[in-house]
């Protein structure tokens, strides 16, 4: 794994570091009303018993990866580079993903805690079952085989911490309807009164 090396100042090293970042942002962020932004749609699957009903879902604006949030938080007036930003990012994806392989929690705080999480087979008993990943069965002359793979699928989870809990998240969020949900409902809301109307 690669060791990204950089001279921090020492007025910006440590927990400076993070403060200026978090500095920056917050008044950079009082500039712009931050919201997210809902569609409409109903549930089409004709065997749900919610078939019919009207659900709301995030329009979502788009795509950050690595390098494009690397310029946007350079953009917000830091002392970094885009690329020094890139550099550390990219880095702490590599050591997450290591140290989430080797059994490890990682905590961001205030985002996330990382870590590594399996599906497991139903083994028929403890003594066949191997420290493998793959299918539960295989096929032999024919027949279901029980392989022993005690793992189906490892897979990366991110459970929510600090301001990112769900509890946080529904005090901060601020909603809106896209336009062409408000239309929608706006319509719908017409034929509704349009109804109560003609049955008065």
């Amino acid at each position: 794994m690669g060791i990204f090396a950089i001279a921090i100042p020492e007025k910006h090293s440590g927990r400076r570091l993070a403060d200026v970042f978090s500095r920056r942002v917050s008044n950079t962020i009082k500039t712009h009303i931050i919201m997210i932004e809902l569609n409409v749609y109903k549930n089409t699957d004709s065997t749900s018993a919610q078939y019919g009903k009207a659900y709301a879902r995030v329009d979502y604006k788009e795509m950050f990866d690595v390098p494009k949030l690397a310029k946007h938080m350079a953009e917000h007036n830091t002392p970094f580079s885009e690329g020094t930003i890139r550099g550390i990012l990219t880095d702490m994806v590599k050591c997450i993903r290591h140290l989430t392989l080797d059994g490890n929690c990682v905590k961001i705080e205030n985002l996330a805690i990382f870590k590594a999480s399996v599906e497991g087979n139903a083994c028929s008993r403890y003594g066949v079952m191997k420290a493998s990943i793959g299918n539960k069965t295989t096929r032999v002359n024919g027949q279901n085989v029980e392989t022993g793979n005690a793992v189906k699928n490892v897979k990366l989870l991110a459970q929510s911490t600090g301001t990112y809990t769900r509890d946080e998240l529904n005090k901060d969020a601020v909603l809106a309807w896209t336009k062409k949900a408000q239309e929608l409902i706006d319509a719908d809301k017409a034929a509704m009164a349009a109804a109560a109307g003609g049955n008065g």
